[in-house]
């Protein structure tokens, strides 16, 4: 498989981490405690070899790109935008997992999930580069 991008959602105490096709299509994610991250990378990737890592801008990014750096040497690294990135996890993660039983008559707005976010939102860094072609530098 080619043209693999690596998404980092950094955060101060666990880091969202999604590995996608240049579809857009998820093909791992995984949450990882963010003082372990390069550690947790190799095992996240196992024999998956991405051509570009997508790098939320926000909380603890220059750590993480430290850690990037540790692991992954060869790998460009962007940085991205997270401008809204929490919200717009939350509703990827109910479009991939629906709401059942009593919670599906509730509108999803008022839905809250029950796991931390972080790694849709890396899904959700990973297809806005793919869609706008954008990153900071």
């Amino acid at each position: 498989m080619n043209d693999l991008l690596l998404c980092v959602d950094p955060g101060k105490d666990k880091t969202g981490l999604a590995l996608l096709t240049a579809g857009g299509s998820i093909l791992r994610l995984a949450l990882v405690a963010t003082d372990s991250l390069a550690t947790a990378l190799k095992a996240f990737l196992g024999d998956a070899v991405p051509t570009l890592c997508l790098l939320g801008n926000g909380t603890a990014s220059k750590a993480a790109r430290a850690e990037l750096a540790k692991a992954l040497p060869a790998l460009r690294v962007e940085l991205c935008d997270e401008a809204h990135s929490t919200e717009e996890a939350r509703k990827l993660y109910w479009e991939l997992n629906p709401p059942k039983g009593w919670r599906s008559v509730l509108p999803r707005g008022l839905l809250v999930p029950p796991e931390p976010v972080d790694a849709y939102a890396a899904v959700v860094l990973g297809r806005r580069r793919l869609r706008d072609g954008k990153t900071k530098k």
